[in-house]
């Protein structure tokens, strides 16, 4: 039935596109991996072809100050087994820019928790933003955005958000969350953001996450480090913390290559880490991953990624997981 509505969905939109009123676009990236060695035995010599992310979106302007966005989303499944990519929605919001400075987000739009760290990371391809790597939060929230400038020149920004908690999923509690993050960039080159957000989406848990984000960004090198903390209270049973600390470098090697590597110190085991997609993590012992890669771009549209990523346990029990991968990464 998913399949079904994703088919007529586009068969509707499609007429529209065609008479230029909208604007399709879309992304898909993937890989073929190897794991030669995890801490899970039974994931040792696991290789296959995946797609960790297709987008399809459509765009639609309502005047000068609307605008609709609709985005589908598919992916292979992350845990090791076989199975389709099954559609989503993973974005449906109206914008309305009701200033010259402001703009109002109603409906599923991206959050503020890493929003700025992945796009200056660059390689969601590879892999995740931190937070959304070790599931401090969705990239997601359903509920209302606002976004803009605090200040003339725009080196003052903001980014808000209050809905639901859950993501792109419809609401299963009646609490709610509450983030804002401050963006300042003093020049062309620098960007420093501080965000924080509380959260009461279960009916026994409170959440409270907060980083500290500094960047560096021109055309030949980019680089960035992270910090974030996120606290856990429950009524009854233990409460929990998660803390890491995270640096990337992003440098040009040449007019199509560039090499990036990063480095992610969990100071803290992640009681969800078996549950992170393709690149599960051991829930018992602290953890670093180290990412390292190059990025051939055969045109604008087209790129190879070959990485590698290791996460390396401080408990010795552990065997070192090793993801070989090569990914691939198209628009359109």
């Amino acid at each position: 039935m998913r399949y079904v509505s994703g088919l007529l969905l586009a068969c509707l939109l499609w007429p529209t596109v065609v008479l230029g009123q909208g604007r399709i676009s879309g992304l898909a990236f993937g890989d073929f991996y190897y794991i030669a060695s995890h801490h899970d035995e039974a994931l040792k010599d696991q290789n296959g072809f995946w797609f960790r992310r297709i987008y399809f979106t459509y765009d639609h302007d309502l005047g000068d100050d609307f605008a609709f966005r609709l985005r589908l989303e598919m992916n292979s499944p992350g845990n090791f087994t076989a199975g389709d990519a099954v559609p989503f929605v993973k974005d449906a919001y109206l914008r309305w820019r009701f200033s010259d400075r402001h703009e109002l987000y109603l409906g599923i739009s991206p959050s503020a928790l890493f929003n700025l760290i992945e796009s200056v990371w660059g390689y969601r391809p590879v892999e995740k933003a931190p937070a959304d790597l070790q599931k401090l939060g969705s990239s997601r929230e359903f509920g209302v955005a606002l976004r803009g400038d605090l200040t003339g020149d725009g080196v003052v920004r903001y980014h808000a958000t209050f809905g639901n908690g859950e993501g792109t999923r419809s609401e299963g509690y009646r609490g709610k969350k509450l983030a804002l993050a401050l963006q300042f960039f003093p020049n062309e080159a620098f960007v420093v953001e501080g965000y924080v957000d509380y959260a009461r989406t279960a009916a026994d848990a409170v959440t409270t996450t907060w980083h500290a984000f500094g960047a560096y960004q021109t055309e030949a090198l980019r680089a960035g480090l992270v910090y974030e903390a996120q606290q856990v209270d429950v009524e009854q049973g233990r409460d929990r913390t998660l803390r890491y600390v995270s640096g990337f470098v992003v440098g040009r090697a040449g007019k199509r290559l560039n090499l990036f590597g990063r480095v992610d110190r969990l100071l803290d085991p992640n009681p969800k880490g078996s549950s992170i997609a393709y690149i599960p993590f051991a829930t018992t012992s602290k953890a670093t991953l180290w990412i390292a890669g190059l990025d051939l771009a055969m045109n604008d549209r087209v790129h190879f990624m070959p990485n590698i990523e290791l996460v390396t346990y401080d408990a010795d029990a552990l065997d070192t997981d090793v993801y070989l991968r090569w990914t691939f990464y198209v628009t359109f």
